[in-house]
Formats: C-alpha cells, sequence, structure tokens
C-alpha cells in the first residue's frame, strides 16, 4: 500500500478532484455544497481511521483557499460555512493519534497554507494553532518560533509594528504551552480584541479571574465583540461556580443564537436549575416593543397564557399564530383558539409578510376548527365577525371571508 509524504497511508478522496485552484465560479451555493459534502467525507472516514481522516483534512484546509478564491463570498453563506469545516475538521486533526513527526508535517503544510491564504478563507485557522499542536511542547516550539515576529508585530514603535498572520497563532501556542505571563505581556500594549481575548483567557487560567473580568470588561468599546466578552466573562464565572452571578451579568447576551427561540433554549439548557418562566421574563425584558418574538419560545415551554399575552402585546407574525392554531387544536384547544383569533387580529391590522387568501382561510378554519374542540364555536364565531368588521371597507381579510361570515 503507498503512503502519503507523512507516511500515513494513501486514500482516495473524493474532495480532492473537486478543490483544484479557481475550481469555483462566483456562485457561492455549489461551492457550500461541496464544502459540506467534504467534511461529511472526512467525518465518515474519521470513524474507522482517525489518523487518515486527519490527513484528509489537512490536505481538504490546503486546497479550500485556492478553490474558493474567485467566489462571491458578500452573502457571508461562503465564509460561515468555511467557518463550520474549520469547527469540524480541527478536532479531527488535534485529536488524531498521530506520531510526532506526523504531527509536525501536518502543523508545517498548515502554516503554508494560512500563509499563502488570499481572500482569506481559513484566517481563523490560527486561532486554533495551540489545540493544533496537540501537547505542550510542541506548542511551546512553535511560539518559539513566533514570539519574535509577533512582538515586532504589536510594538509600539511605529517603524516595527505591522500585521503578522501569525499573531494569533503565536498567543494560541503560548497558551496551549502554559505560557500565560507571555501573553499577558505580549498584548499588554494597543491591540485589538482578538489578541486581548488571549490575555483574559491567560489571567482566568492562572486563577485571577476577577483581574480577567476587569481586563476584559475594559476592552469593551466600538471595535470590539460585545458578544465575546459577555461569553469569555460567563464562561470565567461558570468556572468558579458562581452560576447566578453568570446568569445576571452575561447569561442573557452570551447566548444569543440565530432565533428568539433558538436563544431561549441555549439559554434555559445552559441554566437548568433557572424557572423556565423566569428565563422567558428576563428575555423579553431584552426587547421591549418586540414582546412577541418570543412566542414561538413561550409556546415550546408549554407556558400557553404568557404565549398569548406575548403575542398581543407586540405585532406577531400571523402565520407563526395560524400554525399554533392549526398544531394544539386537539391538544391545547383554548391556547389555539387565543392563537388563531389574534392571528386574525393582526392579519386584519395590516401585518405578515406576503399574505395570501390562503393565509387567511387558514387562519380561520383553524381557529373555528379549536372553538369547536372548546365548545364555544357559536362565541368565537361572533368574535371573529367583529374583528373582520372591524377592518373597514375593501379591507383585504373582508374580501376573502366577507361572504363566509355575511360582513
Amino acid at each position: 500500500m503507498s503512503t502519503t509524504r507523512t507516511g500515513v497511508p494513501s486514500y482516495k478522496w473524493e474532495f480532492k478532484a473537486r478543490f483544484r485552484r479557481h475550481a469555483f465560479g462566483w456562485r457561492s451555493q455549489p461551492a457550500v455544497q461541496r464544502v459540506k459534502e467534504a467534511v461529511s467525507e472526512i467525518k465518515q472516514v474519521a470513524r474507522r481511521d482517525p489518523v487518515l481522516a486527519a490527513e484528509g483534512a489537512v490536505s481538504f484546509l490546503e486546497r479550500l483557499s485556492p478553490a474558493l478564491e474567485q467566489v462571491d463570498s458578500s452573502s457571508g453563506a461562503m465564509g460561515t460555512a468555511v467557518n463550520n469545516a474549520l469547527r469540524a475538521l480541527v478536532p479531527i486533526i488535534t485529536d488524531a493519534p498521530a506520531g510526532p513527526s506526523v504531527r509536525e508535517a501536518w502543523l508545517e503544510r498548515l502554516w503554508a497554507a494560512h500563509e499563502a491564504d488570499q481572500v482569506p478563507y481559513i484566517e481563523i485557522l490560527a486561532n486554533y494553532w495551540g489545540e493544533l499542536c496537540a501537547s505542550k511542547e510542541t506548542a511551546s516550539e512553535w511560539a518559539d518560533r513566533l514570539v519574535d515576529v509577533t512582538r515586532m508585530a504589536l510594538s509600539p514603535d511605529p517603524s516595527l509594528r505591522g500585521h503578522f498572520h501569525g499573531t494569533s497563532a503565536c498567543l494560541s501556542a503560548l497558551y496551549r504551552a502554559q505560557r500565560y505571563d507571555e501573553v499577558v505581556d505580549i498584548v499588554s500594549g494597543d491591540c485589538i480584541w482578538p489578541y486581548k481575548r488571549w490575555a483574559v483567557m491567560a489571567l482566568a487560567a492562572t486563577g485571577h479571574k476577577a483581574e480577567a473580568l476587569r481586563y476584559a470588561e475594559s476592552c469593551r468599546g466600538p471595535w470590539t465583540s460585545e458578544t465575546d466578552v459577555d461569553r469569555l466573562g460567563e464562561e470565567i464565572l461558570l468556572s468558579s461556580g458562581l452560576v447566578d452571578e453568570a446568569y445576571g451579568r452575561y447569561g442573557l447576551r452570551a447566548n444569543r443564537a440565530g432565533t428568539y427561540l433558538a436563544t431561549f433554549r441555549a439559554v434555559a439548557k445552559k441554566y437548568p436549575h433557572k424557572d423556565v418562566r423566569q428565563i422567558l421574563a428576563d428575555l423579553v425584558g431584552t426587547t421591549a416593543g418586540d414582546e412577541a418574538k418570543w412566542f414561538a419560545a413561550a409556546k415550546e415551554a408549554g407556558l400557553f397564557d404568557e404565549a398569548l399575552d406575548l403575542a398581543a402585546r407586540s405585532p406577531c407574525d400571523p402565520k407563526t399564530l395560524a400554525r399554533a392554531a392549526r398544531d394544539f387544536a386537539e391538544k391545547q384547544p383554548a391556547f389555539a383558539l387565543g392563537a388563531g383569533l389574534l392571528s386574525l387580529q393582526w392579519l386584519v391590522a395590516g401585518y405578515g409578510y406576503e399574505v395570501t387568501s390562503a393565509d387567511v382561510w387558514a387562519a380561520y378554519t383553524h381557529t373555528m376548527k379549536a372553538a369547536a374542540n372548546a365548545g364555544n364555536g357559536a362565541q368565537t364565531l361572533e368574535r371573529v365577525k367583529q374583528l373582520v368588521g372591524n377592518e373597514g371597507p375593501g379591507g383585504f381579510v373582508s374580501r376573502v371571508l366577507g361572504r363566509e361570515l355575511g360582513v
């Protein structure tokens, strides 16, 4: 069996034929899909041969940026896909039981790829450098290799100061090597938050957690990631067992996700001792005027009364409310009825994105089904007639339901 130049058995990777220099045009979607496929292929190999999978991961990262150079990344989809790939592949490389010579060869190849990164796509690989080294000894060797240039790059002397693509890699390696004092010293001057965050972590690692928190808070500003400061602060307090303080100071902001529901889930998962009603109320308090955005979170938590209250306090998507009426018409008819009526209320008020007659009929149908299950169909029908009648002449909901309701 043939082997690669690092001594790992060769393997016919499917992604290699797809990731050649300028393999992709400007459209991002085909490239995003190919990135996901490559990561999936490497993960499958990792189940049976972790060293071979790590070799594949290194090969993929070498080819990634040259293949994507012409892709339009303005939407952010390409960058997100690459960052997700890095987060998935770094542990595969880090955890592979490879010998020192193999790992050093991997690091040299990754370093060359990072140095040649033009767009750049694999820039954040440097943040994982200490992890990729896998041992304190290897990390310390890389730190020694990079530290002098890093000190010059961050020097207060403008004649020495400048950009060095390996600055984050150096700080990561120093941190992994537990050379914490050097980390703090190197970033003690005027430098950006992505570098200073390593000092926060180093101070916390040496037990100076209060100082680490003060340092992190002092770095807040227009060029600092507020979310990153919050997440580090939360992590430090949680590591000290100060769960309530972590929740109160950082928990709500540090766990923001792509949706309101995802944010609620993240906070509830991290703080299981907190009552979900309190978590919901605290989160709602962070978005005054947009209380209805938390409707789905309240519904998922089984807080049906709270969900309806939120949907009534500020405009709520009528389609979301109609779906809730449909899904809960039998198991929670009172809640479903309330959601359906609110859906019609907001439709009459003119809210909703690209609302069609089918959406109006869905809201009405699901509302009436819930009303029948709740045993008050006649009362609900009168309420619906009143709602639609208040819309005014020529209203969209009136045109759709007018004949059905006789209004």
